[in-house]
């Protein structure tokens, strides 16, 4: 994500036109960044429900590494979100 927020502000202090297009891109791949993790999270939880149903009697402790997985995942995508929204507005509102 940093690479992306140092190619933004590169184009922004580098033009004399309007970024708005490249600020749209970005925003858009952050976006795109933030849509991955709903993969990861169905991917854990797949693999923690198989393991689930081969060893039944540790339920428990699987449910619960599932869940704290699960929240760190998900931590990815309100990143990505909050990356997209500065994107948009505290950059876009510079041009």
């Amino acid at each position: 994500m940093g690479f992306l927020l140092n190619l933004i502000y590169a184009a922004d202090a580098a033009s004399t036109g309007s970024n708005l297009g490249l600020l749209g891109i970005g925003a858009g791949i952050a976006a795109i960044v933030g849509g991955f993790s709903a993969l990861g999270e169905s991917w854990i939880a797949c693999h923690a429900i198989d393991a689930m149903s081969r060893n039944p009697e540790q339920q428990g402790k699987l449910q619960s590494t599932m869940i704290l997985a699960i929240a760190l995942d998900e931590s990815t995508a309100i990143y990505a979100l909050i990356i997209a929204i500065l994107i948009i507005f505290i950059l876009g509102g510079k041009i």
